[in-house]
């Protein structure tokens, strides 16, 4: 049995440069990185995604370990962990929706009349917090409501879901880093707890950014051990969910 450690990235960029850190994303992800060398837990293995933001989280724990003197193994990639492209799904049906819903509409424009206020300014609410119009693009993506060319709900669970995790150089009880986002976690820590896939949006939801969750993969089954663990993030102003 092997230990996995899933990581969600650190803090991304501004809403039109979502997939890099911020300053701030790279210093939490550093500070993961610190406290796993104080804890001395050693990775046999570190997988990632094809995501820069993912990448660049693997880096700097990476390189928490490099100053302390301490190998961390190679980075294996592997985009079936990427997170869904959330921008790409809201370019597509974000503008139907606005021709069936009203409402959508206004909070729709009002979003960009703040992108348009805040240019330059990558510490605006409008780049950090989760909007009623983002949910209901993903509610929709989700339902399958409206066309759109890229992957279906039930085609990115099925992709995630199917990662594979080589075990056969691992010794038992060796740890497994993967670098990965928020819905890619909660689809693996869902299918741990035998919950249906309705819940996974809901976990996900929660996750804050370089937080760790621990499953512990046996032949018989998967375990969860730890959820959503932030201890190395003591300041409430380092803990994020973007």
């Amino acid at each position: 049995m092997s230990n996995v450690y899933f990581v969600r990235h650190g803090q991304a960029g501004t809403r039109d440069e979502y997939d890099t850190l911020s300053g701030l994303g790279r210093r939490q992800a550093r500070l993961l990185g610190e406290y796993f060398v104080s804890q001395g837990v050693e990775f046999a293995r570190a997988y990632a995604g094809g995501l820069k933001r993912q990448r660049q989280t693997a880096a700097e724990v990476a390189g928490a370990y490099a100053d302390a003197g301490l190998g961390f193994p190679e980075l294996t990639p592997d985009e079936g962990w990427d997170e869904f492209d959330f921008h790409g799904i809201y370019k597509e049906i974000a503008p139907m929706m606005c021709e069936d819903d009203e409402e959508f509409k206004q909070e729709f424009e009002e979003v960009n009349a703040e992108l348009r206020a805040h240019a330059g300014d990558h510490t605006a609410d409008v780049h950090r917090v989760w909007r009623a119009s983002d949910t209901k693009v993903m509610d929709a993506w989700v339902e399958g409501r409206y066309p759109h060319t890229g992957e279906t709900w039930r085609q990115f669970i099925a992709r995630v879901a199917a990662c594979r995790l080589d075990m056969t150089a691992t010794r038992p009880r060796e740890n497994v880093a993967v670098f990965t986002s928020a819905v890619p976690t909660a689809i693996w820590t869902a299918r741990a707890l035998e919950a249906s896939d309705e819940h996974i949006p809901r976990l996900a939801a929660v996750l804050l950014n370089t937080a760790y969750t621990v499953l512990q993969l046996r032949a018989e089954a998967t375990l969860l051990f730890t959820f959503n663990a932030v201890p190395h993030l003591a300041a409430p102003e380092l803990r994020t969910r973007r």
